[in-house]
């Protein structure tokens, strides 16, 4: 992935352009009065929400929360994963893509949190990156829903908002997350990846944002605003 997305509306507004201090403070001011700052991963523990961001890669949040429904009535400690076995895992994830390579991380995970953390999910980046199957992304999802650390983690939805928008720019996901923890407003820090996977995932979309019902368009450096739809008459 890089800062040029394809498609139509997916441009990344003027190139080198940022949001100014006092328009991030105005940007995640208004995005605070519009979007409820919260995961759409059910999970009830730190080792629900691990394991189900574990899950997540290339699957929706929806097909997750399907079957972990049914996996944690069966499954709370690393332990019930280690007991139910790949077999078992593989059937219980089997709808969702990436299902063996999923299952296999998460029983890699579930023995390295026996053998090395006493069961206990670690709350540092380096250690919950240790864990097979947990990049950086991942971590600090973990670090930032679980543990409430004022941490950025960097999906399609924040790399594609924040280079269109303007309130930061790179060509890696990485860059971004520099960038932001530099730029977003310290009093919005904590929930500012939701504030902005949810603008992303439901406002400012890949294909055609809608940017008439954005809150924060004023704001926005992106050039090629789509129009709002017209009635047919």
């Amino acid at each position: 992935m890089t800062a040029a997305d394809t498609g139509k509306g997916q441009g990344t507004g003027r190139p080198g352009a940022l949001l100014g201090r006092e328009a991030c403070e105005g940007f995640f001011e208004a995005l605070s009065k519009h979007i409820t700052p919260r995961s759409e991963l059910r999970w009830t523990t730190p080792l629900d929400l691990l394991l189900a961001v574990v899950l997540s890669a290339q699957s929706t949040d929806r097909s997750v929360n399907r079957i972990t429904a049914d996996l944690w009535r069966r499954c709370r400690e690393p332990e019930d994963y280690l007991a139910l076995g790949e077999d078992g895992l593989v059937e219980a994830i089997r709808s969702i893509g990436l299902f063996r390579n999923k299952a296999r991380a998460i029983l890699g995970i579930c023995r390295a949190l026996r053998e090395r953390f006493g069961n206990r999910v670690p709350d540092t980046r380096e250690e919950l990156e240790s864990l097979p199957g947990v990049g950086r992304k991942s971590a600090n999802v973990v670090l930032n829903v679980a543990f409430r650390q004022p941490v950025m983690a960097v999906d399609t939805h924040v790399f594609r908002v924040a280079n269109r928008t303007g309130l930061a720019r790179g060509k890696t996901p990485l860059e971004v997350e520099r960038q932001l923890m530099q730029r977003v407003p310290a009093r919005f820090l904590t929930d500012a990846h939701h504030y902005l996977i949810l603008h992303g995932r439901y406002t400012c979309t890949a294909r055609r944002p809608r940017c008439a019902a954005c809150p924060v368009a004023d704001l926005c450096l992106f050039d090629d605003k789509t129009p709002a739809p017209t009635a047919e008459t």
